[in-house]
């Protein structure tokens, strides 16, 4: 195919973008001192905070706070075409039931709603959009929505080293439709390269396993081949001309800046470039993930978030977007994204969300990670008290009403609004 021109509003991708990331946070140097971590190693992962789930915060909760705002906006016509609810998770709570029938119960959203959960670690969420923008230009049901929402919960503790101060919590709600406000995909543009590998996965509901090196250069291997997948289908597409911004899969942001400096030497780019080509097209989406950590299938499009909420787009521009998940599958992509973009993803007041998360001490922290543990293991019954969390969740400012886990009956998660 040929690439397409920089057409808008005619054609089908994102149209609402929103993001959840808890109440509360430690900064990477706190948690580096109280792991008694090489404090030279953090400008490789070039964060400054991590996102901290509270125990009354889980995947239902992370997925249905970071929707709502985009529910709530619709008119009820149209939240009612909300015909496709999938949930992305590596943080599941049953093998049988889907976080996503908790989601649809409490988002409020129509019975008439196929309800689905995915799991391919990381790139699950990209899977699902791809998946659900095939259904809607399909034509098969004009004017349908879907609602994907990636969200997950870290399970790591000190056994994670250098792992640890990456992870994130929290989820991304991405509404597609024929409305495109957000972004405009590039359909039938993407390169896809996939394989067997075990460089990252989580046997156990208490924690996960990670090969490192192997994670790293599967991430780089997957860059590389499905961007060439991507030059291979889409004619005329060039690393440099054809894309204003480039948005990746964001574990930390350290990797993606390894990563595009591999993209940009297969291109045979020279070395005086890279630097210049990095700050102005990659390192506005990496403002987020460095305030948060990585948000699993939720992290290309935190990333897309920071872009368009950084102030780089102010014009119509292409977007190149590559989606990794460990185990392994990969995509790169395509869309167009302009200035109303930026004010539609402003108006969700992400970053005033980030800055009012409450900053908690390591002691705060290792208290906190013991019953977040629990979080996914199945039991028949269980409480969860807010009371003896609630002093750090009131330190977090501008606070909502906000949905809350609070334990478990005959197996059966509860929730409640407060």
């Amino acid at each position: 195919m040929t690439q397409p021109q920089y057409g808008r509003r005619d054609g089908y991708g994102i149209e609402a973008l929103n993001v959840w990331c808890g109440l509360a946070a430690i900064t990477v140097p706190e948690l580096f001192r109280g792991r008694g971590l090489d404090p030279a190693r953090i400008d490789n992962l070039m964060m400054t905070r991590r996102s901290i789930g509270l125990p009354y915060e889980d995947p239902i909760t992370n997925a249905v706070n970071a929707a709502r705002p985009i529910v709530d906006a619709l008119a009820p016509e149209d939240r009612a075409r909300i015909e496709i609810l999938v949930t992305s998770t590596e943080s599941g709570v049953d093998y049988s039931k889907s976080v996503s029938s908790y989601v649809h119960e409490y988002l409020g959203l129509s019975r008439n709603c196929r309800m689905l959960e995915v799991k391919q670690a990381c790139f699950g969420a990209t899977a699902a959009v791809q998946t659900a923008v095939g259904y809607l230009a399909s034509g098969i049901s004009p004017g349908a929505k879907a609602l994907v929402i990636a969200t997950d919960v870290a399970v790591v503790d000190e056994q994670a080293e250098y792992s640890e101060p990456a992870a994130g919590h929290g989820a991304a709600a991405v509404l597609l439709s024929d409305d495109p406000r957000i972004m405009t995909m590039d359909l039938g543009a993407f390169g896809n390269y996939s394989y067997e590998t075990l460089d990252s996965a989580r046997p156990s509901p208490r924690f996960d396993i990670a090969d490192v090196d192997r994670s790293l250069f599967a991430y780089l291997d997957c860059l590389t081949n499905s961007y060439a997948d991507y030059t291979g289908r889409v004619e005329g597409s060039d690393l440099v001309t054809t894309f204003d911004h480039l948005v990746m899969h964001t574990p930390f942001a350290g990797l993606v800046k390894a990563g595009h400096r591999k993209l940009m030497r297969g291109q045979g780019r020279p070395a005086t470039e890279l630097q210049e080509d990095f700050e102005r097209r990659v390192a506005p989406s990496l403002r987020y993930p460095a305030l948060v950590g990585n948000l699993c299938s939720g992290s290309v499009y935190l990333a897309l978030a920071s872009l368009l909420d950084s102030g780089a787009v102010t014009a119509p521009g292409r977007v190149g977007i590559f989606s990794y998940g460990s185990g392994c599958s990969s995509e790169f992509f395509s869309g167009v994204v302009d200035a109303e973009s930026a004010a539609t993803v402003s108006a969700m007041n992400v970053t005033a969300h980030l800055e009012n998360r409450a900053d908690i001490s390591f002691a705060e922290y290792t208290d906190v990670l013991e019953e977040n543990l629990k979080c996914l293991v199945p039991v028949p019954d269980r409480t969860v008290g807010s009371g003896c969390w609630d002093a750090i969740g009131q330190r977090a400012g501008g606070r909502k009403e906000m949905l809350t886990f609070t334990g478990v009956r005959n197996y059966h998660r509860q929730y409640e609004w407060r």
